[in-house]
């Protein structure tokens, strides 16, 4: 779905998985340093939106999730995934309750999926399942917003910032109010700074939980079973996983950034050497100056130096070895 903030001035559209929204409006570290100061907000309106209503939806949902949302209190935001079941991550899922409704928001186009599989485990179970990504658009607030939230609008509050799922129809007037509008790639940047994974983006068809830091944000060990949870508790308990999430610094003077997908070698072997990972979200960060997301063979050395493709990089640990 085009939003119609692409209409503002110096939109210019993003591309690829974030089609329909802008990537920047024309000043990309202007755009981070005011999220980062707590100032605008970010149109997410391509993403998904599916609720959850019914008297049994938080015990039904807590069968089919990674995360434990039985007793899930109103207001309270939380993540949880839906594995295959070799335990492979299949969706990303960021919830709230409020009351009556579970909200949640996943990557854009999943929710033709995402509803199919739902409605498949319904059963006997009083719950209806609904896509609404037609009529509410997920707004960012920032941490440290001030901008107020109309009244019977959901919000999905964390530290890192609101998620408000508000009226489509509202968005406009609503940026208009309490921007500047920031586009994804300043959105993004932040992200990958706060070493947060993406599906799509730090996934690929066999990712399992452990290998990006979900564990305890999105996977609860000590809830009851669910698709996938043999993969998670044999990991946990009797092995590790194959790979492992570290966040990078690039050489600053490459003009182009390592897009996703580009390999990831270890320095001392050069850009002919053993493939050791790939590169899975690259930004330019206001203060951190060019910085990734990658994915890499658990035992590689923490402190070992990379290529990403032809620039150099530095790691830091996200996920331990």
């Amino acid at each position: 779905m085009k939003s119609p903030l692409l209409s503002l001035p110096g939109a210019v559209p993003a591309e690829g998985r974030d089609e329909g929204v802008a990537a920047h409006y024309g000043d990309l570290f202007r755009e981070q340093r005011a999220l980062a100061d707590g100032s605008g907000l970010v149109d997410l309106s391509h993403r998904a939106v599916v609720t959850v209503t019914g008297g049994d939806r938080l015990a039904w949902l807590h069968l089919l999730l990674t995360q434990h949302v039985s007793e899930l209190v109103p207001g309270q935001a939380t993540e949880a995934l839906i594995l295959s079941a070799n335990g492979h991550i299949e969706h990303a899922l960021y919830l709230v309750d409020d009351g009556e409704t579970v909200w949640m928001h996943a990557e854009p186009g999943t929710q033709g999926d995402l509803v199919s599989y739902l409605e498949s485990m319904k059963f006997f179970y009083r719950v209806e399942v609904a896509d609404r990504t037609e009529d509410f658009a997920v707004v960012y607030l920032p941490a440290g917003s001030i901008a107020e939230v109309p009244d019977g609008v959901t919000v999905r509050e964390t530290a890192y910032g609101r998620d408000l799922f508000l009226p489509r129809a509202d968005l406009e007037e609503y940026a208009a109010a309490h921007g500047p509008v920031a586009g994804i790639l300043a959105y993004e940047a932040l992200r990958v700074e706060a070493h947060r994974p993406r599906l799509g983006f730090e996934t690929d068809h066999r990712t399992i939980p452990h290998e990006l830091g979900w564990i305890g944000i999105a996977v609860h060990l000590q809830k009851g079973c669910y698709r996938g949870q043999e993969t998670v508790a044999r990991v946990q308990n009797l092995g590790k996983p194959p790979r492992r999430l570290v966040f990078l610094h690039l050489d600053g003077s490459e003009v182009v950034l390592p897009g996703h997908g580009t390999p990831v070698r270890l320095a001392a072997d050069g850009a002919e050497g053993r493939q050791l990972g790939f590169i899975t979200t690259s930004a330019r960060h206001h203060e951190l100056g060019p910085i990734a997301l990658a994915l890499v063979k658990r035992n590689v050395a923490v402190n070992a130096e990379l290529l990403a493709g032809d620039t150099a990089a530095s790691q830091e640990t996200v996920v331990e070895p």
